[in-house]
C-alpha cells in the first residue's frame, strides 16, 4: 500500500509562499484591511497619544481589525482570538506577522 511521503516538520519548503500568497484574493481578510484602512479613526474618537511606559500598545487600527475579525467569524472571548491568531493564518496576515 501506498502513502504521501511527508517532509519533515523542521524542514523549510523548496517553493516557500509568503503569507500574501497564502491568503485568496477574494477573502475577506482583505475587505477587513482595506475598510479599516479608509477610515480616519481619529474621527470615530480612537485616541492616539500613549505614553510611552513599558511594552509598546498595538495600534488601534490592528485592534479594530482584529475585532471585525472575530465578530465575522463569531469569535467574541478575546482569549479564543488570542489563540486564533496563533493558529490560524487569516489573522496573521491581517496583524502583519505572529507579533511577540
Amino acid at each position: 500500500m501506498k502513502f504521501i511521503n511527508i517532509t519533515t516538520r523542521n524542514q523549510l519548503p523548496f517553493f516557500a509562499l509568503s503569507i500574501n500568497d497564502a491568503i485568496a484574493q477574494d477573502n475577506e481578510i482583505r475587505l477587513i484591511d482595506l475598510f479599516v484602512n479608509s477610515l480616519k479613526l481619529a474621527d470615530f474618537g480612537f485616541t492616539f497619544d500613549f505614553v510611552v511606559n513599558g511594552r509598546p500598545a498595538y495600534h488601534p487600527s490592528d485592534l479594530l481589525k482584529l475585532f471585525i475579525y472575530g465578530y465575522l467569524n463569531r469569535i467574541h472571548s478575546s482569549r479564543t482570538l488570542e489563540k486564533e491568531c496563533k493558529h490560524n493564518i487569516e489573522p496573521v496576515w491581517l496583524l502583519k506577522g505572529f507579533g511577540s
